[in-house]
Formats: structure tokens, C-alpha cells, sequence
């Protein structure tokens, strides 16, 4: 829905309030035309049941109003004598329509001055509850949202088992498009396994100002923009749309920025024709071929353990040894290990027309250059560089795109160049041979970015192993995510601030019963 249906939306909210409320309102002592004034009737509503004006922001907020709208029409009904369990009920089944009937068919008492507390413990215990909700909903979605690491494509930089907080704010919290759906579950209810909202009614894209930009080399958030199948269906090759904010979350660095030209040769990373240097905390892994004189011992387990690899490696032929993701700390470790004569990087030179666009001969290895869309800037459009930007015109961006030929048009009008409206980023894992990343599926748009991994606040190796086999990576609790030097635990200190806490507690209580005694 656009921004202009939102509008005609909301007034004709208003519009149904005041019609049904107005009655009400002159009850309290308001005037009636004040139930129908925007935000302004909203203000008084608060003042009439008794609760504070603030509360009228988070009616706006998506999400968070799906739980305070309840509230207040259990609230605005017990303001007028309508306390019963069935009023209550009646009120929250019926959308609110409950009040209007009460409105125009019962003789009804304002209470100004009336107990806030819930009538009975059941009602107190929902009003808790729904009150922890609607605050963690607002962290979740506004500020911070605990993730897993589910693979390794960011591994060793991220590993597998590594729970992370997400900031929002950092890159600008952005509002949800989904604004139907259920609270702090992605895009599917669990247990159920069926979806976790509807896609109608949407909001506008809409994100707050943020804090920094994105840089290169920033481990990143994002929604997948290549998430169209709907996993739920048995048909593994129907699309299925999702609203943008519903697709698969994905955690990998970016390599590129808006306005960049990136290019891979023999694996290495250019940016602008210069050599991407990565940070001193990230770890890029390549697939290594080893020669092996047949005759020396090798134990593969021991090289495993030893090296703490978790990806493919094993043995091809006689003399060979083949080894998918190691860093170049292995690397040097593995060539000191009797028996492995000579330790190659395997380097595709092969035609693989799965790495995007799928118009060239390239590979995971050798691609480039590609020129990184930045809003406001423009590119020519031919039959050469139409592959790299049909999905952004077409797919990202809105535009009715029609081929034929030689000839391109966008939205009906032909076309010989192009200019962006948002922001896109090239995101890949430090995995090189293992991460399914902007090689595959090509650029990340500005309003699929979810928000920046600030902190590690638990890590489990074996995460995918059942929990007997579950071990606690203690180096790595609350570790920070980015950061100058390798990435060092503040475990320890949260352990003081936690024990100074239970004994400030301790003696505050203790002084307490002594004063009351």
C-alpha cells in the first residue's frame, strides 16, 4: 500500500472512531467533535480512561499498536462501568466495534476517578504480560535482536553456534513492512509451521536516520534479496514473493559500497583497482589441495583437531589431500606436517554460469568488473549491461521492464540508461568456497539491510550436534563482533558488575528489614 492509501486509511479510521465514540466522549465531559480529530482525539482518549499521553506514540508504531489496541478498548470500556469478563472479550473480538455498540445502546457512566488496577488476578497477570510484550517487541524490532550464526560462511570471524545482539539503530532501525504479524518470530510460527504474518495490508519502506553508514568490510544483517521460495511448500521451484523484511535473514561482510567497481582475480578482492584489506580480526579461507608422498602417516583426525577445521577435507587420490576452508594460519601449520610435500590453493578457473549475472565466463575466483549501484547515479543500459541491473530495475526498484530485441523499455518508455533510487552493497562471506553470497545472487538493496552484529553473548560449539554434544566456547562470550587487534571476552567483568549487583541488593534489603524492625 502507498503512502497516499495509508493516509485515506487512517482517516477513515478516524472517521469510524469518532462515530463511534463521540457519545462517549460528551459522557466525559469532551465535546463531540473532539473523537474525530486526528491524533488530537487520540490525546484526549488517553486523558478520559486515564493513562498516559505517551501512549498515543505507540499506537503508530507497527507491530507494538497490535498489542496496545486491546488495551485500551478493555480500558475505555471499564472507564464506563463495562467491567465483566464478556464486555472485555467482546471488546478485543469485535476489533473494537464493541464500544460503538455501547455507544448508541447502553446508558453508561463515566468513572474519572476509577481503580487502575485489573480487577481480578487473571486480567493482571494478561496486563503483565502484554506489557513485557509490548516492550520486548519494541527492543526486538526498534533496537536489538538476538541472532544465530546458522553456517560458516563467516567462519572464523563468525562461527556456528555464536549467538549475536544485532543492532537496529546503527544503520537506521527500520519499520516493519509486515505491519500484521506476530511478535519476535521471523517468517514462520514455530511448532505450527505455518506463516507468521500477512502480507496485506503493507507499509512504505521507512527507516530512521542512522548512526554511521555502512563501510566496507562491516560483518552485516540483511534480508536475503534472493529468498522466493516459500519452504513451506512441497514445490520447490514455486515462487513465492515475501515481503521484503520476511525474507531469510543473512549475515556477511561487506565487500563493496554504493558507487564501488569490485573485481575477484584469482580469488583476491579489488575494489576501485586497489587490494581489499580486510581487518586484522577477519580470517578469509580458501580450499587448499595438498600433496601427500603416500608413504609418511597422516591422521586425518589429528590434522582436523589440529587445525580445528568444520568444513569438507578428505583424500581424492593416493597423493592428494584436498582441504575446503582453511585460513592462512593453518595454511602455514599444515606445511610443517610430516608427509604433505607441497600445499596448493585451489584457484576455479573453470566457467561457472551460476555466478551472477550468468551472462559471463566467470567463476567464484575471476569475476569483474561490476559497477555497485548508488542512488542518484546512472548507468547505460544495452543488451551487455542489462543482466547486472534487471533485477534492480525490475525487481527492486518497481519498474514495468520489457525487452525486445535491441530495444529496452521502463515503464513503457525507451530506455538507454538508467538511474538508481536507493543504495546497494556486494556482501560476501569469508569463506570464499563456501558462502553463498553476492557471487551467486548479486547485489544487496539498501531497504534489505536489517542491522549491524555489535556482540557475542553466547557461543556452542556442536549447536547441530543435539545438546549432549553441546561445549560452551567460554573465550568467546560477550566478545565484541568488530573492533581493532582479536576479539577479547568481557565475560569476567560481567561476572563482577553481576556478583557487585546481588550484593548491593543483599545489603539494601538487609537495611531495609533493619529500618522497618
Amino acid at each position: 500500500m502507498e503512502i497516499s492509501g495509508w493516509l485515506v486509511f487512517i482517516l477513515l479510521v478516524q472517521v469510524i472512531h469518532g462515530i463511534g465514540t463521540w457519545k462517549l466522549y460528551v459522557k466525559a465531559g469532551r465535546k463531540a467533535w473532539e473523537a474525530f480529530v486526528p491524533v488530537y482525539n487520540g490525546i484526549v482518549l488517553m486523558q478520559i480512561i486515564n493513562r498516559p499521553k505517551w501512549w498515543i506514540l505507540l499506537l503508530f508504531i507497527p507491530v507494538i499498536n497490535l498489542f496496545l489496541f486491546p488495551i485500551i478498548w478493555i480500558e475505555t470500556l471499564r472507564t464506563f462501568g463495562k467491567k465483566s469478563t464478556v464486555d472485555m472479550v467482546l471488546g478485543v473480538v469485535t476489533l473494537g466495534f464493541y464500544i460503538a455498540y455501547v455507544n448508541y445502546t447502553q446508558e453508561t457512566t463515566y468513572h474519572a476517578d476509577r481503580d487502575l488496577k485489573a480487577p481480578n488476578k487473571t486480567m493482571d497477570t494478561l496486563g503483565s504480560l502484554s506489557f513485557a510484550v509490548v516492550v520486548a517487541t519494541l527492543v526486538h524490532t526498534y533496537f536489538i535482536q538476538p541472532y544465530t550464526i546458522p553456517t560458516s560462511s563467516l567462519e572464523k570471524s563468525l562461527l556456528i553456534g555464536d549467538f549475536l545482539f544485532v543492532s537496529k539503530f546503527h544503520y537506521g532501525a527500520r519499520t516493519p513492512m509486515t505491519p500484521i504479524a506476530a511478535p519476535m518470530v521471523h517468517d514462520t510460527l514455530p511448532i505450527i509451521k505455518t506463516k507468521s504474518y500477512l502480507a496485506k495490508p503493507s507499509l512504505p519502506y521507512f527507516r530512521f536516520p542512522a548512526l554511521q553508514k555502512i563501510e566496507r568490510n562491516d560483518i552485516v544483517v540483511f534480508n536475503w534479496p534472493a529468498d522466493t521460495l516459500f519452504h513451506m511448500y512441497k514445490a520447490a521451484d514455486k515462487r513465492y514473493d515475501k515481503p521484503i523484511d520476511k525474507k531469510t535473514n543473512y549475515v556477511k561482510r561487506c565487500t563493496a559500497i554504493p558507487g564501488d567497481k569490485i573485481e575477484i582475480r584469482d580469488g583476491i578482492i579489488f575494489i576501485n583497482g586497489k587490494e581489499s584489506i580486510l581487518p586484522e580480526r577477519a580470517k578469509p579461507q580458501y580450499s587448499y589441495k595438498v600433496a601427500w608422498d603416500g608413504k609418511t602417516p597422516v591422521d586425518l583426525d589429528y590434522i582436523k583437531k589440529e587445525l580445528n577445521i568444520t568444513d569438507a577435507f578428505g583424500q581424492i587420490a593416493k597423493d592428494t589431500l584436498i582441504f575446503s576452508a582453511l585460513p592462512r594460519a593453518s595454511v602455514d601449520r599444515l606445511k610443517n606436517i610430516p608427509g604433505l610435500t607441497k600445499v596448493e590453493r585451489i584457484i576455479h578457473k573453470e566457467t561457472d554460469k551460476s555466478i551472477f549475472p550468468g551472462t559471463k565466463d566467470w567463476n567464484v575466483d575471476n569475476l569483474g568488473p561490476i559497477y555497485i549501484p548508488e542512488a542518484g547515479k546512472s548507468v547505460e543500459l544495452n543488451k551487455e549491461t542489462l543482466p547486472f541491473y534487471k533485477k534492480v530495475i525490475g525487481e527492486y526498484e518497481g519498474n514495468d521492464l520489457k525487452v525486445n530485441g535491441d530495444e529496452i523499455r521502463i515503464n513503457g518508455q525507451v530506455a538507454t540508461s538508467y538511474t538508481f533510487k536507493q543504495d546497494y552493497y556486494w556482501m560476501m562471506g569469508d569463506n570464499r568456497h563456501n558462502s553463498l553470497d553476492s557471487r551467486y545472487w548479486g547485489f544487496v538493496p539498501a531497504d534489505h539491510i536489517v542491522g549491524k552484529p555489535i556482540f557475542i553473548w553466547m557461543s556452542i560449539d556442536g549447536i547441530n550436534d543435539g545438546i549432549r554434544n553441546w561445549s560452551i566456547r567460554w573465550d568467546r562470550l560477550f566478545t565484541t563482533v568488530s573492533g581493532d587487534g582479536q576479539p577479547k571476552s568481557y565475560f569476567q567483568y560481567f561476572l563482577i558488575a553481576l556478583a557487585a549487583y546481588f550484593a548491593f541488593d543483599y545489603f539494601r534489603k538487609k537495611k531495609k528489614k533493619k529500618e522497618e524492625a
